[in-house]
């Protein structure tokens, strides 16, 4: 129990200093930004505390925003992405998150790729639908969500298959 606190203290550390003093900076043609972050979203313990797990996400997504000047729009995304997560674990990997018998990395690669790729999505949706806060620029809020999320999903996968390579 100690290690999975410890481990999970250590990777909302990393992922929001990588995210504020490196991430934060990218900027590949006017509206590619990754946001490896959410990766503490994606892999904090299924059968974790839910209201913790809240507000974690919420100080994690409030971290972000301090330094990055952006209002709020970081914590709230963070927020909507921690509370559907319940029902986008049901959806991904069916009964085996109902009786809390899952572990991440022994699931099928498609139900993997379906909640990450979910995830990912929705709070991008969340966070650029936030910063535009207008339908006007609705094409450029989709076109920012398809091509960051892509780019997330991609910068995701790659930490998983570093850090995960190291435990074989």
């Amino acid at each position: 129990m100690n290690s999975v606190i410890i481990s999970n203290t250590l990777r909302f550390i990393l992922l929001l200093l990588l995210q504020v003093l490196l991430l934060n900076n990218i900027n590949f043609m006017g509206y590619i930004n990754p946001y490896l972050y959410v990766l503490f979203l994606i892999l904090y313990p299924f059968n974790g505390n839910q209201t913790l797990f809240l507000l974690l996400s919420f100080l994690l997504g409030l971290g972000v925003d301090v330094f990055e000047d952006s209002g709020g729009i970081n914590a709230a995304a963070c927020l909507v992405v921690a509370y559907i997560r319940p029902v986008l674990l049901r959806f991904s990997f069916g009964v085996s998150y109902d009786y809390q018998t899952i572990k991440f990395s022994s699931t099928q690669p498609g139900s993997r790729i379906s909640y990450i790729a979910i995830m990912v999505f929705v709070h991008h949706f969340v966070l650029f639908l936030l910063e535009f806060f207008n339908f006007a620029h609705f094409l450029l809020l989709l076109k920012k969500t398809l091509f960051s999320g892509l780019f997330t999903i991609i910068l995701v996968f790659l930490t998983l298959a570093l850090f995960n390579g190291k435990k074989r």
